[in-house]
């Protein structure tokens, strides 16, 4: 038999470092895979104003990195290796990846959510250059300047008021010609002085000159295209859990989320979610790092028989 790990963590994001750093500082022996680079999502972003302890603020990929730094100091191994497989019922639990198997006692599931994209021409190379996902993460980037948000469910709304209480003006684009979101959300959205509304029609093309200067709209009735100039476009059509290999295996909620509470254990023992992969309220940074820690101290007790 290979080598046992007392825990295996999928996923090199903030709650998946923060889960080896508390594991390995335990004393538990503990092995990371990343399909990537350390900080997953969070490496993305530019500039991360809202993470305690950066009074300037710091870069995403210096932090992930410091996470990294950190959680390795204590004796945790990173893998740079995507996992393919994983066999969570199994007695040591089997994780494959880059074309070995790994056993370990518990496995983490640090996967994240990523932002569903538009899929329009520079949509990707024009992130942190006026393009946005996170309007919790990037608002205040856009403080008395023009935007765009697209978009009209829960998440559209809840963007829309954020950045109206920032922005000069903030102008929501739904191909509809009304709102998905529930009810809560109309009449707040209704009495905000800031935000505009633009119906029936779609984002066609990111107008930019090394940034975003504007959008191109298409009229979803008649075809009529106009340009709309704006500073920057926050993209808020939803996320994508990346919870993949824990179907049929986990219990997932109807978006596709690992069922994990506030414990972050799942429906299997010794296996954890933590991060924008689980059933949660708010995801953030802070929320994940503070998973990173409830898993491990969940962990322990599954370790010493108490689970």
């Amino acid at each position: 038999m290979n080598k046992i790990y007392d825990m295996i963590v999928i996923g090199g994001g903030p709650a998946g470092y923060t889960a080896a750093l508390y594991a390995a500082r335990s004393g538990l022996d503990t092995l990371l895979l990343e399909k990537l680079y350390a900080g997953g999502q969070m490496a993305l972003t530019h500039q991360i104003d809202n993470y305690p302890g950066f009074e300037e603020g710091v870069e995403g990929t210096v932090l992930a990195d410091k996470m990294r730094a950190q959680a390795e100091r204590f004796g945790a191994q990173t893998r740079i290796a995507e996992v393919t497989a994983v066999r969570l019922k199994d007695s040591p639990k089997a994780v494959e990846a880059g074309g070995e198997t790994f056993y370990g006692k518990t496995v983490v599931f640090a996967t994240g959510a990523n932002p569903r994209e538009l899929g329009l021409p520079m949509e990707r190379e024009l992130v942190g250059r006026g393009v946005s996902y996170c309007a919790e993460c990037d608002g205040m980037f856009y403080k008395d300047k023009t935007v765009v948000v697209v978009g009209g469910g829960n998440t559209a709304a809840a963007d829309a008021l954020l950045l109206g209480r920032v922005a000069k003006k903030v102008i929501l684009v739904h191909r509809r010609d009304t709102l998905r979101a529930t009810r809560i959300y109309h009449e707040p959205l209704r009495k905000a002085k800031r935000v505009e509304f633009r119906w029936n029609s779609t984002v066609t093309e990111l107008l930019h000159d090394g940034k975003v200067i504007g959008v191109r709209l298409r009229d979803v009735h008649t075809g009529e295209e106009s340009e709309l100039p704006c500073d920057g476009v926050f993209i808020s059509v939803g996320r994508r859990p990346a919870s993949e290999l824990a179907a049929g295996q986990l219990e997932l909620d109807a978006g596709g989320y690992i069922l994990a509470g506030e414990s972050t254990q799942t429906s299997l023992p010794g296996v954890y979610a933590v991060g924008d992969v689980r059933t949660k309220a708010l995801r953030q940074i802070v929320t994940a790092v503070a998973d990173g820690a409830s898993a491990v101290y969940a962990a322990e007790e599954y370790l010493a028989g108490g689970a």
